[in-house]
């Protein structure tokens, strides 16, 4: 009996007593599966991806976002980054140094990690999104920052508009819902943040599609193609990544729900250390 089809009338008078009585607990008990089946399977809305979502890191290799298969780099873009000197890397050509001290990694001298490289770090991988009515807001643990999709019909920034908003740490960002999948493009990335951990390069003119697509109500598959015909001769595409959504519980803290309400902010900030390097320093 599927849930929502009818069934047969039950004669259950002509049992013993005992009998009886489990029969008419195991009637009403399949009744009440059959009447809550239904608005069970109603509550999963593959549009609806608030929440907050984590995906598990593989602590024993470097992580980038879009994959060790890159490909063909372009001489600007090449050249640019065999300069980088990061404390890991995927790639014989570009040696890693094992003291930060020697690394010129951006974030290492409290520069923004910025997109979408603040998302895939090695440390944290967990971002919580809100449904507004014109935007869907991802709050992004690391650095306590935001993205913003703006789902409101308007055109993504292109040409002179792009030159005049300049670039952003976190680029410019426009959404809309192709079937089930929220499609999400940024544009304007500020060029001087590593792609990854490992180095990888992005140029003014990059642009980053992300499909969002929920594959049940507790996992949330994101694909994301990196278009950068400045520093690369084609696309770079993602394996699948698929978040898990975060129950309530561990994402309380003291009564308070929510990314921001956790007990550290996750950003360079110098003061902390020196608070942490004064004398009498716990």
């Amino acid at each position: 009996m599927k849930p929502g089809g009818t069934i047969k009338a039950v004669t259950v008078t002509a049992l013993p007593t005992g009998q009886r009585s489990l029969a008419r607990w195991s009637v009403l008990a399949f009744l009440c599966f059959l009447s809550s089946a239904p608005a069970q399977e109603a509550e999963f809305d593959p549009r609806d991806l608030s929440g907050v979502w984590a995906m598990d890191t593989d602590y024993s290799r470097p992580v980038t976002p879009f994959g060790l298969d890159m490909p063909t780099m372009r001489p600007e873009g090449l050249e640019l980054y065999m300069q980088n000197i990061p404390t890991e890397t995927t790639d014989p050509r570009v040696p890693a140094t094992e003291d930060p001290a020697l690394s010129n990694d951006p974030s290492f001298a409290c520069n923004p990690r910025g997109f979408p490289r603040t998302m895939y770090d090695n440390v944290v991988r967990m971002f919580e999104l809100i449904h507004l009515d014109d935007r869907v807001l991802q709050l992004l643990q690391r650095e306590r920052t935001l993205r913003e999709f703006w789902i409101d019909g308007r055109e993504i920034p292109s040409g002179e508009n792009l030159d005049n908003i300049g670039p952003s740490w976190y680029g410019h960002s426009v959404a809309e819902w192709q079937g089930d999948e929220l499609v999400v493009n940024t544009v304007g990335l500020e060029d001087r943040a590593w792609l990854d951990m490992v180095g990888h390069v992005k140029s003014f003119e990059a642009r980053i599609e992300e499909r969002y697509r929920k594959i049940d109500a507790e996992s949330l598959q994101l694909r994301m193609t990196l278009y950068d015909p400045t520093y690369y001769t084609e696309p770079w595409v993602s394996e699948p990544l698929v978040f898990t959504r975060e129950p309530r519980e561990p994402i309380t803290y003291f009564g308070w729900y929510g990314l921001f309400s956790g007990v550290t902010d996750l950003m360079c900030a110098p003061m902390n250390f020196d608070e942490l390097r004064r004398e009498g320093a716990y």
